[in-house]
């Protein structure tokens, strides 16, 4: 699908820092939390609540009075008159979000639609599901998180094992996924360069508070760690046997994330620069053979990349999210993509993964980084649960 009406406004976009598990966040309702971080950034950009005709959340992880999602969500950030879905698509949330606020703004349903995702890996639910003609009675129990993080039901295999599952089948090694994973912490190292520029641009510092004092505020990602090709050598893999290491997969994480999608009239009227142009222009998305879900990215790419009418000689800037670094090795050989553009800025597999939020920020990097550029297209691609990857187009032009 192609879609011929849908802009982001430039700067009308923003990300939490990403905090690590059972980080400064652990404690934090993750829907309050987002909406407290989105009227901030909407008061810093002079953006009122009000000029949105439409929202939607994204969220996959069970917060307490979650039931009463993106209305709810409104009325926190201060516009109780507007409502729109809740959505779950476990990783491809953010991209199938900002799908859909581009497909109504496509036909006209919404001229402005608040896109906001948000999740807390750290203390997930502990779900009963109860049972009354079980024996004795006896419901079946579930951790939101990591039981799912660990078990497929369809595929019967946690999601590490995926990761196994494709670089055996393709050939990629220990080596390669180190080497990747080593680039990845070079490139996340650039965007904190003259204290931290490039983030600056989006993200939001959370202010920790205790009753109505602020007790501590997170500026910046909390959860990366230094590393080096020879701390990676030194780590056991995951599963005995394989290649996949902590050090070359992401780590579960809490934060959120906001963005909106307009017309192009009202984009520029609430851009921070009119002369900035992102025109959203297609997506994909793909499903591969059971327990192989790093393998689903690239056809979910290259179908997005079709859709579009361009061809990867096109594009200034690629960003995926990547659980895994077998997911980038194996997408970069597969589609020939020159690793000068692949993952600028960092990735999840550095600064973590929310679920939720995660798409949501890697896009608005990949925007920055082709306004950096002054200019291009861009592919954002990645990989979610049930073996499955979502993709997304976008074009950015500044007028001379």
């Amino acid at each position: 699908m192609l879609f011929n009406k849908a802009y982001i406004p430039y700067g009308a976009y923003w990300s939490s820092p990403f905090s690590k598990w059972q980080g400064s966040f652990a404690g934090l309702h993750a829907m309050e939390l987002a909406a407290d971080v989105a009227r901030r950034a909407l008061e810093e950009r002079k953006l009122s609540p009000e000029v949105f005709d439409g929202l939607a959340l994204g969220l996959t992880i069970p917060q307490h009075h979650c039931f009463y999602g993106a209305p709810w969500m409104a009325a926190m950030i201060g516009n109780p008159n507007i409502t729109g879905p809740t959505i779950a698509q476990a990783c491809a949330t953010s991209a199938r979000s900002i799908t859909w606020a581009a497909q109504e703004v496509d036909d006209g349903t919404h001229q402005s639609v608040l896109v906001v995702t948000a999740d807390r890996c750290s203390n997930g639910p502990h779900i009963y599901y109860p049972a009354p003609d079980a024996p004795g009675g006896t419901g079946a129990t579930e951790n939101w998180v990591l039981d799912n993080f660990g078990f497929d039901p369809y595929a019967k295999n946690p999601m590490v094992q995926t990761a196994e599952n494709v670089a055996k089948e393709e050939g990629v090694s220990r080596e390669e996924q180190d080497e990747c994973t080593v680039r990845r912490y070079e490139q996340y190292a650039k965007a904190l360069a003259k204290d931290r520029a490039f983030q600056r641009r989006f993200l939001i510092p959370v202010e920790l508070k205790r009753g109505k004092k602020v007790v501590g505020v997170v500026e910046t990602d909390e959860g990366v760690f230094s590393t080096t090709a020879e701390g990676l050598a030194g780590l056991k893999p995951v599963v005995p046997g394989g290649t996949v290491t902590f050090g070359s997969q992401t780590h579960p994480a809490d934060g959120n994330a906001g963005l909106v999608v307009a017309t192009q009239e009202r984009a520029r009227e609430l851009s921070r620069d009119a002369k900035i142009e992102i025109k959203l222009v297609s997506f994909g998305q793909a499903r591969a053979k059971k327990g192989f879900m790093a393998a689903a990215v690239t056809p979910a790419a290259e179908q997005a990349l079709a859709r579009s009418g361009w061809k990867v000689a096109d594009l200034a800037a690629v960003k995926t999210h990547n659980p895994f670094a077998v997911n980038d090795v194996v997408m970069a050989k597969k589609m020939g993509i020159d690793q000068g553009i692949l993952n600028n800025y960092g990735s999840s597999l550095v600064y973590g993964h929310p679920q939720g939020p995660t798409g949501m920020r890697i896009m608005i990097e990949l925007i920055e980084e082709l306004v950096e550029k002054g200019g291009g297209r861009g592919l954002f691609a990645g990989c979610a649960a049930g073996d499955t990857a979502f993709a997304t187009t976008l074009e950015v032009r500044l007028a001379r």
